[in-house]
């Protein structure tokens, strides 16, 4: 009788055993569960939410000091050069190549004009050094001195033609002048004496003063 009463039943959920068993499982998670959710408190998290625009500035921020930070640490440190200036009238040609337009050609020029002059009163002389463009000589100016106390001197009452005849300023005509006015007046006394007497041009005594010696 009583298995005729759960007929019904078994009919309505059309279960099988297999599946009663499963279900049966299934009922018994749920609640499993359900009773550690009340059993366990729950914990609550404090979350700080920082915006996306402000934690890039920051990091950026944090990134660009510490870069500089570094290459200010190791960055090193530049000794300032001193630069000799090279004097005109005791340098050779090497030391001459050294400046910029300046090659071996024309640094023996340089060397030979002053052996001809017997020195370099100014350094401006250097654009009467054939092929020595007056771009380069004003660049280089300023890394050159010199100083006309040593130049090499002629002594205008005791030197013959060869003599006065290699200073580049004197044509052959001043220098038979010369002679023929020391010849006639026995002694010069200045430069300004053989101006007045037209035996050199007045503009070149800016430059001849430095060559000549009138001094016994």
């Amino acid at each position: 009788m009583e298995r005729n009463s759960l007929q019904p039943l078994k009919e309505w959920f059309g279960y099988t055993r297999r599946e009663r068993r499963s279900s049966l499982i299934l009922i018994l998670i749920i609640a499993a569960v359900a009773g550690i959710r009340f059993i366990v408190p729950n914990r609550k998290m404090a979350v700080e939410i920082i915006p996306l625009a402000d934690s890039l500035f920051i990091a950026d921020t944090v990134q660009t000091e510490s870069t500089v930070a570094s290459t200010q640490k190791y960055q090193p440190k530049k000794n300032p050069v001193s630069f000799k200036k090279i004097d005109l009238n005791k340098c050779d040609s090497a030391d001459l190549e050294s400046l910029p337009g300046l090659g071996p050609v024309l640094s023996a020029r340089i060397v030979r004009y002053r052996n001809l002059l017997g020195g370099y009163a100014d350094v401006s002389q250097l654009k009467e050094v054939y092929g020595l463009p007056a771009e380069t000589v004003d660049r280089i100016s300023g890394m050159l001195i010199v100083d006309p106390a040593d130049i090499r001197m002629i002594k205008i009452n005791q030197a013959d033609y060869r003599q006065l005849i290699r200073l580049p300023y004197f044509t052959r005509y001043e220098v038979n002048a010369v002679l023929k006015y020391r010849e006639l007046k026995g002694k010069v006394e200045n430069i300004g004496e053989l101006v007045k007497n037209g035996v050199i041009d007045s503009a070149k005594v800016s430059k001849v003063k430095w060559y000549l010696e009138f001094r016994e």
